[in-house]
């Protein structure tokens, strides 16, 4: 009986949210007292999904990748190396890095605490590391 009793509980508790969730969604959309042209039933689903996205600045992109390696647990000083490697790379991010490396001194502050993290500080981007550390220390 107990067996039973939980197969039939998990069972509404997998189907009651989806069908609460769809009946609230229909009933707001259809309320008497709205103007029911097509253009107020339409949901903000129906924005135009066709227009791609913008692409993302490279420096972002790298800034992001960067940050990610710090906060799965990479030691500070090899994601500096990956910084450098990739300026090295591709020149066009050398006026980013700056930024970059500031933003990585502030995440391992995060991660590490200030003392810790002031120990990874090395000569990439000059001294941007350190002076993301410092500021946030």
């Amino acid at each position: 009986m107990t067996h039973t009793a939980r197969r039939i509980g998990r069972s509404l508790a997998l189907v009651l949210p989806v069908v609460l969730v769809l009946s609230g969604t229909l009933a707001v959309t259809m309320v008497p007292w709205a103007d029911n042209t097509p253009s107020q039933i339409l949901t903000a689903s129906a924005e135009d999904v066709s227009v791609p996205a913008k692409p993302r600045a490279a420096q972002d992109v790298l800034r992001d990748k960067l940050l990610g390696e710090l906060q799965q647990g990479e030691a500070p000083g090899d994601v500096l190396t990956h910084l450098q490697q990739e300026v090295d790379r591709r020149p066009s991010l050398a006026e980013h890095c700056v930024g970059i490396a500031r933003a990585l001194g502030r995440a391992a502050v995060d991660v590490y605490g200030p003392t810790k993290a002031q120990s990874f500080a090395r000569p990439v981007c000059d001294t941007s590391y350190a002076t993301g550390v410092a500021s946030m220390g």
